[in-house]
């Protein structure tokens, strides 16, 4: 682990090349990014996965204490959300096993605004007696939309989703894995929450616009009730329990609540966030025609 945060990233390397990192569903859209990051900073890596090297499954408890041995810190990025069902307790058994294998550092992954992600943060807390925790609650990915289940859609032209007329203030992935590999390597965050938003709310008939407008061809908003949702999450695959809980989810963090921004990307990095504006650019200007 560094001995402070921004103004030593000159003397950081060795440090730095010193720490082992467990980073948890690291195929995933934050876990992929923050293990690229880590590992351009000369820490070590252990790409948890269900396949891959280090095999680590949040649904395999037997998974975690292995993947966990001789780590210093790790990424608990928790599959499907912090707050779905199941959260609290396999927070509890992860945070009880951390401690258990000397694990120094924690970061985890949370959402903005949701109460029952704010139960599996406590519950880890509790459970990693001796670990140092830093929480990163995030508003909704502008990624959602080119590597989630919207960008099927907006690759046929439009962004269906239950948000109403509400304005969100969407956090660049890219801006959330710089924060995340902060916090694990540079001292000064433990026992902090990092609310990480982009720099203003749009609404979603706005990020069709700017979609649209980054890719030269047409890109709409169709809002649909919470049911209606379900049934097209439930088209794509989804176990119907699922798709209802996801769908709920999105409703009540798309209520409003979460419509103000945060300084937390600048508090830890010193620059502002990347606009959905800016997204859009880098992320569908190869297609313009």
């Amino acid at each position: 682990m560094t001995k402070t945060t921004n103004d030593t990233r000159n003397d950081q390397g060795a440090d730095e090349r010193g720490v082992t990192v467990l980073v948890t569903s690291a195929t995933g859209k934050t876990g992929r990014r923050v293990a690229e990051r880590l590992t351009a900073r000369g820490a070590t890596v252990r790409a948890g996965s269900r396949s891959g090297a280090t095999r680590f499954d949040w649904e395999a408890p037997e998974t975690w204490g292995p993947a966990l041995r001789g780590a210093d810190a790790a990424y608990v990025a928790y599959y499907p959300d912090l707050a779905a069902p199941g959260g609290v307790e396999a927070m509890e058994t992860f945070g009880r096993l951390a401690a258990e294998h000397g694990v120094r550092r924690l970061t985890v992954l949370s959402g903005r605004g949701e109460p029952e992600a704010v139960v599996a943060e406590e519950a880890l807390r509790a459970a990693a007696v001796g670990v140092e925790l830093t929480v990163v609650r995030a508003a909704f990915f502008a990624q959602n939309f080119s590597e989630g289940l919207l960008a099927e859609g907006v690759a046929e032209g439009a962004v269906v989703f239950p948000a109403g007329d509400t304005a969100e203030p969407f956090i660049d992935v890219d801006d959330l894995a710089d924060v995340v590999v902060e916090t694990l390597l540079t001292d000064g965050h433990a026992g902090l929450v990092h609310e990480l938003t982009g720099p203003r709310p749009i609404g979603f008939a706005e990020v069709a616009a700017e979609i649209g407008r980054a890719s030269g061809r047409p890109v709409v908003y169709e809002p649909v009730s919470q049911a209606d949702y379900a049934e097209i999450l439930t088209g794509f695959g989804l176990p119907a329990p699922e798709a209802q809980w996801l769908a709920a989810l999105f409703g009540t963090l798309l209520d409003g609540h979460n419509s103000s921004a945060t300084d937390g990307v600048k508090r830890v990095l010193g620059r502002e966030p990347r606009s959905f504006v800016a997204f859009a650019d880098a992320t569908w200007a190869s297609g313009r025609s």
